[in-house]
């Protein structure tokens, strides 16, 4: 009996030994260290850039020569064209060449055949009433041409519009000489009655004439 318990002891204590060898293997064997799983960084994408649109390269203005010519073959007029200002009274010269025959081109504004009213202007009638280089300008019709030579030789050819008779009012300079939506030649000249107050006549008679 006595032998049959030291051998359940021995027994008991093998059992518990390799139990503790089992507990022990356990805590003391390879650590597992828990990793940190870190989010993939994502490449960092730089915007595209919004292009600058072409800084447009500068249209180069080519000015057409100075009128020294003009024909009106509807009412006979072939005659020489002269630059002219503005007199100190605020009118429109007059030439000075050719007094009575020739025309005058005001030379501050467009040149015939550039964009704007090119204007040009002449006698209707000479001191005393006899007829002048637009005394038949009162005539003109619509589709009737008017052609203009530089002093390059160019010819321009223009086509009548329309034509008025106004007042010598302010008012009426912007349709005269300030209208650049088009390439327009208006020729000028006096109507109406003599004011002799004034120095001048009643009206100006216009003719409005676009390039063709």
């Amino acid at each position: 009996m006595v032998r049959v318990n030291r051998l359940l002891y021995v027994a008991m204590m093998v059992f518990m030994y390799i139990g503790l060898l089992c507990i022990l293997s356990a805590c003391g064997g390879s650590t597992v260290q828990a990793q940190v799983v870190r989010p993939t960084p994502r490449p960092t994408v730089a915007p595209t850039p919004t292009p600058m649109p072409p800084t447009p390269t500068p249209v180069p203005v080519v000015r057409v020569a100075e009128p020294v010519h003009i024909r009106i073959p509807a009412i006979g007029v072939d005659t020489e064209v002269e630059p002219v200002g503005v007199l100190a009274s605020g009118n429109l010269d007059t030439p000075h060449r050719n007094k009575w025959d020739g025309t005058g081109w005001y030379e501050s504004g467009p040149r015939p055949g550039e964009k704007g009213s090119a204007v040009i202007d002449g006698h209707v009638d000479r001191d005393g009433g006899s007829p002048a280089v637009f005394w038949n300008l009162q005539y003109m019709k619509p589709g009737d041409e008017v052609i203009i030579t530089t002093s390059n030789g160019q010819q321009l050819h223009f086509r009548t519009i329309r034509s008025e008779a106004i007042p010598p009012d302010p008012i009426h300079l912007q349709g005269i000489f300030g209208d650049s939506s088009g390439t327009y030649l208006n020729l000028i000249t006096c109507a109406g009655v003599w004011i002799p107050s004034q120095g001048q006549t009643s009206l100006r008679l216009v003719v409005y004439t676009k390039l063709a």
